[in-house]
C-alpha cells in the first residue's frame, strides 16, 4: 500500500471511527424497532390483523421508520447541546474555583496526579507548572475530575443527521421483503433473514471502527438485536392470541 491509498484508507477510516457512536445507536435502534414491527404482527393471530397483515406492516412499519428515525435524530441534537451546555457551565464554574481558592484546586490537582501514578515528587512539579497555566489546567481538571470532555469538535446537528440516516438506512432492512412479495411465513422469515444480516453488517463496521475482537462486536449486535425482536414476537404472539 502506497503512502497516499495508506493516508486515504486512514482518513476514511477517522471518519468511522468519529461517528460509530451515532452509526451504531441509530442503526441498532433501526434495524430492532422496525423489526418489532414486523415481529409483532408476524406473532399476532387476530383475525383482523391477519386480513390486513402486509399492508398493516408497510404502513406501521414505514410510519415507525420515519417518526423514529426523526426523533432520534433530533434527540441526538438535542443531548449534544445540552451536553456542551453543561460542559460550558461546570467549565466556568471550575475556572473561577481556581482563580478565587487556588490552593484547593492545587491540592485537588496533586491528588489526581498521585492517583493516576505520578511519584510525588514529579506530581508536585507538575501541579507547579499547571498552575501557571490556568486554562491548560482547567481542561485538565474537568476531564480527570469530572469526567467530561471538550465537545467544542462536535457538531450536535453532524451527529444528529448521522444518527437519522444509520436509523433509516438500517431499519428498512427489515421491511425490503414485504416490498417484494406478498406477506407470508416465507416473507417473514426472509425478513428475519435480512435482519440477521443487518446486524451483523453493523457490528461489522463496529469491529471496523474499534479493532475489537470481531465475535465481541458482531456477537453483541446480534444478540441484543435478537433479543429484542424476540421480545415484540411474543407481545405479538400473547396479544394476538
Amino acid at each position: 500500500m502506497d503512502r497516499s491509498t495508506h493516508r486515504r484508507h486512514a482518513q476514511s477510516l477517522g471518519r468511522l471511527q468519529e461517528f460509530v457512536k451515532q452509526i451504531v445507536y441509530g442503526g441498532n435502534d433501526g434495524i430492532v424497532t422496525t423489526f418489532a414491527i414486523v415481529a409483532g404482527f408476524a406473532g399476532a393471530r387476530a383475525d383482523g390483523v391477519g386480513q390486513i397483515g402486509g399492508l398493516a406492516v408497510l404502513v406501521f412499519g414505514l410510519a415507525n421508520l420515519f417518526a423514529d428515525g426523526v426523533s432520534m435524530g433530533l434527540g441526538e441534537f438535542l443531548s449534544g447541546r445540552a451536553q456542551d451546555d453543561l460542559y460550558r457551565h461546570r467549565r466556568k464554574l471550575e475556572a473561577r474555583a481556581i482563580k478565587e481558592d487556588p490552593e484547593q484546586e492545587r491540592i485537588a490537582l496533586f491528588r489526581i496526579l498521585s492517583q493516576r501514578g505520578l511519584p510525588p515528587e514529579e506530581a508536585d512539579r507538575v501541579t507547579d507548572i499547571l498552575m501557571r497555566h490556568p486554562d491548560m489546567m482547567t481542561d485538565l481538571m474537568m476531564t480527570y475530575e469530572f469526567g467530561m470532555h471538550d465537545p467544542a469538535e462536535d457538531s450536535p446537528a453532524l451527529n444528529g443527521l448521522i444518527t437519522f440516516c444509520a436509523f433509516l438506512l438500517f431499519g428498512a432492512v427489515p421491511l425490503v421483503p414485504y416490498f417484494l412479495a406478498e406477506p407470508s411465513g416465507r416473507t417473514f422469515v426472509l425478513s428475519i433473514i435480512a435482519t440477521f444480516g443487518a446486524l451483523v453488517g453493523l457490528g461489522l463496521l463496529r469491529w471496523r471502527a474499534t479493532s475489537e475482537a470481531l465475535t465481541r462486536t458482531v456477537g453483541e449486535t446480534v444478540v441484543v438485536g435478537a433479543a429484542c425482536a424476540m421480545v415484540a414476537y411474543l407481545v405479538g404472539w400473547i396479544v394476538g392470541g
